[in-house]
């Protein structure tokens, strides 16, 4: 097969290795990138590896049923904070494609870092990366965004990128 990189140049693309998806957003948000990326795994009968890219300085976003009185900021805690919350919804998208491909198996990989840098990392060896981008229009045309960009022009493995509303 004959792939080229964003620059025109061949790329070589490994017998061996998986699939690596960039995993962002909840299960609607994530609902396409993920059916691209099982669907790449399903076909090559390779292992997908959903990543996810944790920033060091992270502000949380409650569920909406913490609200943020003091009372329930206290509930929260005694739940072990936002952070369970922030690791199950990578499982919560996951968790559909698993069931409708039960040949992938899964890896799920949560890394402190930007999501440039970890998904690069993370597709060194892989046979494709998928990552997602939202559509957004600005007065200088569509925005493609600094992940997409970033591994669009750095990775080693060929590169899909699915527009998301």
């Amino acid at each position: 097969m004959s792939v080229r990189s964003a620059h025109g140049r061949p790329v070589a693309v490994p017998e061996e290795g998986e699939v690596v998806v960039g995993k962002q957003g909840g299960v609607q948000e994530s609902a396409e990138v993920l059916r691209v990326a099982f669907e790449a795994a399903a076909a090559r009968k390779v292992p997908l590896r959903a990543v996810r890219a944790v920033r060091a300085v992270r502000a949380w976003s409650l569920p909406p049923v913490y609200g943020y009185s003091p009372g329930s900021m206290w509930i929260a805690d005694q739940f072990g904070g936002p952070e369970p919350y922030e690791k199950a919804a990578p499982e919560q998208a996951l968790e559909p494609w698993r069931v409708k491909y039960p040949q992938v198996e899964v890896v799920a990989h949560m890394e402190q870092g930007s999501a440039g840098h970890v998904l690069l990392a993370a597709a060194s060896d892989a046979q494709l990366l998928v990552v997602g981008r939202r559509v957004r229009e600005s007065a200088m045309g569509a925005h493609i965004g600094s992940v997409a960009h970033a591994v669009l022009h750095h990775s080693a493995c060929p590169v899909a990128v699915v527009s998301r509303p």
